[in-house]
């Protein structure tokens, strides 16, 4: 019969690799967890963002009107107001012409699955009135939080023309003069 190597040299590095792993795999969840942290800042901070860019809108032309007041609902905002865990609302009222900003957290920290630019919040921007309710029409655009190399920023996507550009006050603007 033969005699068989001693097994606890093998035993004790296979035991070293399994703890080397086990350490490897706590620093991963570490990377995991500081990178959600930091997603989650950057959420709030865009709803902040996205929040003042339509504040700015409003605020420029109540500057102007003599006989409307252009409303924005919720009239304030903060980061703490931000609903990670659900859809996120903002509106601007003209005399019943709505603007309709939904939005909300990805499920994933970062998802390409509904543009090709990596976002980590999306929903939509409505547009609509009395007419175009009476037609059954409500125009509506994407919109997504978008993690780009140089920097980030909010966006809007139309589906059935493929327009895409950023989401600021020149946009509003055109989005509400369709509305008036």
């Amino acid at each position: 019969m033969r005699q068989s190597r001693d097994p606890f040299p093998i035993r004790d590095a296979r035991w070293k690799r399994l703890a080397a792993r086990i350490d490897n795999l706590a620093e991963k969840d570490e990377r995991y967890l500081r990178h959600a942290r930091e997603i989650a800042e950057i959420r709030r901070a865009a709803a902040v963002e996205l929040y003042s860019v339509c504040r700015s809108f409003v605020d420029s032309i109540n500057q102007h009107t003599t006989r409307g007041e252009v409303l924005l609902d919720p009239p304030e905002f903060s980061s703490a107001a931000f609903h990670e865990n659900g859809m996120n609302l903002v509106q601007i009222n003209v005399r019943g012409r709505l603007l309709q900003i939904e939005y909300a957290a990805t499920p994933d920290l970062v998802s390409t699955e509904d543009f090709r630019v990596p976002y980590t919040l999306a929903g939509s921007v409505r547009a609509f009135n009395q007419e175009l309710l009476d037609k059954d029409l409500i125009e509506e655009q994407l919109l997504f939080y978008t993690l780009e190399h140089q920097r980030k920023m909010w966006r809007f996507f139309d589906a059935r023309t493929y327009r895409s550009g950023p989401f600021d006050e020149d946009y509003v603007v055109s989005l509400m003069e369709q509305l008036i």
